[in-house]
């Protein structure tokens, strides 16, 4: 495999380029975001309320990253490639994560071999698992999971310090694994904006530690993702919760209970009105962004009562658009 800082090798067409390069960084394609390509170089910021399927969203692009495109014949459609997840809300559970990637691993076996089942009825936490277990491949289970990085932060100095973790590791996963880091999930971005506005930056006096400002915490950051980017070229998704205006629709006040979905759902998106509290220099970063929200509009298929439609509004680049999805233990599912 070529180097990765490697643009165009020596005697390459620019086809054989073009080829090479989807190759080695494929994009990342799954509802809801699959409206738009996600290559290497985009950082896409996922915001919207709790709750309305951030985690769950960016627990699916793991898996749809970790997963192989194919293994033994059985077409998974993954793109068998690392991610590290920064949990700085530390409420991600990993547990969840196993259970979640075995049910899609039975589940196209149990398809293959002509065993289905309706997944929807199922927890991934229940006895079914175990009934199921002649379905599960645990030599791919377990080579999935060594492709997921995870990484617990409880300060921002911790954060930091995965960033350079990831930035100084990235060539290690490539020579332990066979591929590199291509996925860098950050749940959630602004998880210590508050702590640091509220305190105000110590003056540094000899060997006084200084804590850092709101504003050179985010440029330390900002800074560290490019370092991350200029050795390894990866994709960004970070989720970030909203913080709503005076002109707040009623889909943000009742989370879910909204009049304004129910009846006027193309004039949804022109009433969010929530505040934009991160950087500047944050959002210079952020190249694509879409808006998550929970919604009370049953589903075509009946299922709103057990499985709650999310909507997914494309910020930047800006789609006058709702797109309905819903969250069931296979996957994200698009709703017509």
């Amino acid at each position: 495999m070529a180097n990765p800082r490697e643009w165009l090798l020596v005697n390459e067409t620019a086809k054989a380029m073009v080829d090479r390069m989807e190759e080695e960084r494929p994009s990342l394609f799954f509802p809801p975001l699959n409206r738009f390509s996600i290559r290497a170089g985009d950082v896409v910021e996922i915001t919207g309320p709790s709750p309305s399927a951030k985690s769950e969203i960016l627990l699916q692009a793991a898996i749809h990253c970790i997963l192989p495109w194919e293994w033994n014949g059985i077409c998974f459609r993954g793109l068998e490639m690392v991610v590290a997840y920064i949990d700085l809300d530390c409420r991600f559970d990993v547990l969840r994560l196993a259970q979640v990637l075995k049910l899609r691993i039975m589940s196209a076996y149990g398809s293959t071999h002509g065993t289905c089942w309706d997944s929807d009825k199922v927890s991934p936490r229940n006895s079914f698992m175990d009934s199921q277990a002649d379905h599960l491949d645990h030599e791919l289970f377990l080579s999935c999971m060594k492709r997921f990085l995870y990484i617990r932060c409880y300060n921002s100095s911790e954060f930091l310090a995965a960033l350079k973790t990831v930035h100084h590791g990235s060539t290690s996963s490539r020579e332990g694994l066979g591929v590199s880091l291509y996925v860098l999930i950050i749940d959630s971005i602004g998880a210590f904006h508050w702590n640091h506005r509220a305190c105000q930056p110590l003056t540094k006096e000899g060997n006084t530690w200084e804590k850092l400002s709101l504003e050179k915490l985010t440029e330390n950051v900002v800074q560290e993702i490019k370092n991350i980017q200029d050795v390894q070229p990866l994709i960004v998704l970070a989720s970030k919760a909203t913080i709503f205006g005076s002109a707040t629709t009623t889909i943000h006040a009742h989370r879910g209970h909204s009049e304004g979905l129910k009846n006027k759902n193309k004039d949804v998106g022109k009433n969010f009105s929530y505040r934009e509290y991160m950087s500047p220099l944050w959002q210079s970063l952020v190249t694509k962004k879409a808006f998550v929200g929970i919604s009370d509009v049953v589903s075509s298929d009946g299922r709103n009562g057990e499985f709650p439609t999310y909507v997914c509004e494309w910020i930047k680049p800006h789609e006058d658009h709702l797109y309905k999805f819903v969250v069931r233990n296979n996957g994200i599912c698009m709703v017509s």
